[in-house]
């Protein structure tokens, strides 16, 4: 099964909980090359959910509001939730 085809069935919280705990395993170190891949992979498919929901949340809110969305950029905070891998800074000692 791909890394995407069950992921369309999570919902949110789901999604967002398997990408905490994704990120907790890539950035302890441990897992080989092959398995930090498919946990880069799946861990892709889990943000991309999440920021679908997340920007269907936000025109169910719109619409519910009566309010024109228009073609206007998202707003940053429709981000909230989604957690990224940042790289460690590396010490010059």
């Amino acid at each position: 099964m791909s890394h995407t085809e069950d992921v369309q069935n999570l919902t949110y919280e789901q999604a967002r909980d398997e990408l905490i705990a994704i990120v907790a395993k890539l950035e302890a170190g441990s897992a080989t090359l092959d398995e930090s891949l498919g946990l880069w992979e799946r861990g892709e498919a889990l943000g991309a959910r999440c920021q679908e929901l997340l920007e269907g949340a936000r025109e169910r809110i719109t619409e519910a509001r009566g309010e024109d969305d228009g073609d206007d950029e998202l707003d940053p905070a429709a981000d909230a939730g989604v957690v990224a891998v940042i790289p460690a800074e590396e010490d010059d000692e």
